[in-house]
């Protein structure tokens, strides 16, 4: 995964236990500056490390601090250097997941040697979506529903989220929203 997912881990969990926990984190997990660059494709292992100790130093399960970490992601990327990308991404929940493709595929131009997902709106109606998520990594659906959780958010809605399939060809989620 790129670096600027482990620099999201390092702010989320900075802003929730400080900046001497992370410290320790780096340490005890053998972390460096040199793990921490942006724009750097790093191996999927060096990041669910990094989550791991995460998960471990907030005293969440792995799947609870995906979950969390995907939310976190959200807020991350629109306050941060997605900012304009996202803004150009989607005025509303459903357009802006049905043009994640398209965002990820300027993010690939930048970083070639990403593997980015895919997510592809199956239906849609005024109050939910139903959408596919492929991706040649296994054990993210508590991230990616954690995304679409940080993505009700940001565009001021409540809801839920079911993963409702999980099979060869991904994984499909439903999401269910409302204004605030």
């Amino acid at each position: 995964m790129y670096g600027m997912i482990h620099c999201a881990v390092r702010e989320m969990v900075i802003n929730q236990l400080g900046v001497d926990e992370w410290a320790s984190l780096e340490r005890e997990a053998r972390i460096t500056a040199a793990d921490q660059i942006s724009l750097k494709v790093y191996d999927d292992a060096l990041t669910m490390q990094i989550i791991k100790a995460a998960s471990e130093r907030l005293g969440l399960t792995m799947p609870d601090c995906l979950m969390a970490f995907g939310r976190y992601w959200i807020g991350f990327a629109a306050n941060g250097s997605f900012k304009s990308i996202m803004e150009f991404t989607g005025d509303d929940i459903v357009t802006f997941v049905g043009n994640l493709d398209q965002m990820h595929r300027a993010v690939v131009r930048t970083l070639p040697s990403a593997r980015m997902p895919s997510f592809m709106v199956i239906e849609s109606g005024l109050e939910s979506f139903r959408v596919q998520y492929r991706s040649e990594r296994d054990g993210l659906e508590r991230f990616v529903a954690g995304l679409f959780e940080g993505l009700l958010e940001h565009f001021g809605l409540v809801g839920d989220v079911t993963l409702t399939k999980q099979d060869r060809e991904g994984l499909e989620f439903v999401v269910n929203f409302r204004e605030r």
